[in-house]
């Protein structure tokens, strides 16, 4: 799994929280104006994010359109199933994970899981 840096994950929360189209370059930086950082820091980190197949990118006009690759909540969860992997128990690193949950949240496992065992799809 891909791990973000600090500025990657910026620039991926502003393709994640933005609408589901593309976004240039300047549409980023803008974005991301509060940080101070050159245009071509972020061409740059679009470009590597592109090459890692965090982000899409065609052209609109000559500048590159950029849009993720795929929804936030699929890259968080290749993440916490990559941080089971690391686990020596998965079972009692899942046992952990349950007990620390809300119950809003565990009824949302609950339902889910419920919803998997029922045929359905999440």
């Amino acid at each position: 799994m891909i791990r973000l840096g600090d500025l990657e994950r910026a620039v991926m929360d502003v393709l994640w929280d933005g609408a589901g189209g593309g976004h240039t370059v300047r549409d980023v930086a803008d974005a991301l104006k509060d940080r101070g950082l050159a245009y071509t820091t972020v061409m740059t980190v679009l470009d590597r994010l592109a090459g890692k197949g965090m982000v899409e990118r065609e052209r609109a006009g000559r500048a590159w359109s950029y849009r993720a690759a795929a929804p936030r909540e699929a890259y968080i969860a290749q993440l916490m199933l990559d941080a089971l992997d690391l686990a020596g128990s998965r079972d009692a690193a899942l046992v952990r994970f349950a007990r620390s949950v809300s119950g809003t949240e565990a009824e949302v496992l609950r339902s889910a899981l419920s919803d998997e065992a029922g045929g359905g799809k999440q």
